[in-house]
């Protein structure tokens, strides 16, 4: 690494940790002045308490990293300017591309980070964390999930499940499944007390198997010596545990995986419902490309707040900010109104600012 890129990635990063710690910061302590009381009653440890937290900040990480980036791509720049190191890098024939490299850089691996924590690190924590503020901080009364109904329309089946026994949805307890024919009359109803997902398949322990004739009434099992099995795989049914979980977390807290696995299974919902999950789907994937598009309209802005007017610069790059999200929310209204398609309403805004940001960055080069 060259010694500038180490300088100029050293005199950005301090800042951004500043900036990201002072945001968190604030909303920890929110945080904590309403629910500290109940961390104390319930004599929660102090690694469940960090856990909580960062379950609880996960769904805002992809509102504080880009306003951290703005700030301190904003400062970086203005000191450049301030003490003319911009002019003395480019007198050295460095070009304008190689000295914010390392902001660009930093800008990108923050959007990954802000991905992987919208797919991986929310789904998993977010809700878990939301939960266990509501049950007062007992650990016990959240490791399961009780009374699901998931319904796959596509396949004609309606799970019952008493109870979840494992976080993962791997094992389940008091089932059961109403298959139906396509026609909507019954073909079979099938309980069991227990049901484990193993190896790709759910296994039934000492299921009971009810079959039906076109008129919905009992007939006697065509298939006995199957029907009478302590321990049977059901490799017909596509459920995943996944899907169990899913139908009992809130939409916000989905990965975009799970959100078009949802959309796929669940072909009853309307239209306008639909439009509406397209929309919060698209809108999580393209979400972390405002760490970029901050960044790009903040090294402008930090060079005019250098050179001409410190208020201009901030004005300017908070004027963007403000105005990038009063977009996507407008936009947001639009879509869920159905006045546009929700595919483009979810896109337009992240591709618009995108290209008026290489624009003004290539400018101000």
């Amino acid at each position: 690494m060259r010694i500038l890129t180490r300088y100029v990635l050293r005199e950005f990063l301090i800042p951004f940790g500043y900036c990201l710690a002072g945001f968190i910061s604030i909303y920890v302590l929110f945080e904590l002045f309403g629910s500290f009381s109940r961390m104390m009653s319930s004599e929660a440890s102090l690694q469940l308490v960090v856990k909580y937290l960062l379950g609880y900040l996960a769904p805002y990480f992809h509102y504080l990293v880009p306003a951290a980036l703005m700030l301190a791509t904003l400062y970086t720049m203005w000191s450049f300017c301030r003490h003319s190191e911009i002019i003395a890098m480019r007198a050295s024939g460095v070009s304008f591309i190689a000295i914010v490299k390392p902001l660009l850089s930093v800008s990108i691996l923050s959007a990954l980070l802000v991905a992987w924590v919208n797919e991986s690190f929310v789904p998993r924590y977010a809700h878990w964390a939301n939960q266990l503020k509501n049950e007062r901080f007992s650990i016990e009364k959240i490791e399961r999930a009780d009374n699901i109904v998931y319904r796959n329309s596509t396949e004609h089946r309606t799970w019952n499940i008493n109870r979840v026994l494992d976080a993962e949805g791997k094992s389940l307890k008091d089932v059961r499944i109403a298959i139906d024919r396509a026609s909507g009359a019954r073909l079979r109803n099938i309980t069991a007390a227990k049901a484990e997902f193993l190896d790709g398949q759910w296994w039934f322990y000492e299921p009971k198997v009810q079959h039906y004739d076109v008129s919905g009434q009992e007939i006697a099992t065509p298939v006995p010596e199957m029907d009478a099995l302590k321990f049977r795989c059901f490799s017909e049914f596509t459920e995943t545990p996944s899907d169990f979980i899913l139908q009992n977390r809130p939409w916000r807290y989905n990965s975009v995986r799970d959100r078009f696995r949802y959309i796929e299974k669940h072909r009853e919902i309307t239209k306008e419902a639909k439009n509406e999950l397209l929309y919060d789907t698209w809108a999580q994937i393209v979400s972390p490309l405002a760490c970029i598009i901050i960044t790009l309209f903040a090294i402008p802005a930090g060079i005019a707040s250098g050179r001409q007017s410190v208020f201009k610069g901030i004005l300017g790059a908070l004027g963007m900010f403000f105005a990038f999200y009063g977009f996507t929310i407008a936009c947001m209204i639009v879509a869920k109104n159905g006045w546009c398609n929700a595919i483009f309403a979810a896109v337009i805004p992240d591709l618009t600012f995108l290209a008026l940001g290489i624009r003004a960055f290539f400018k101000q080069r």
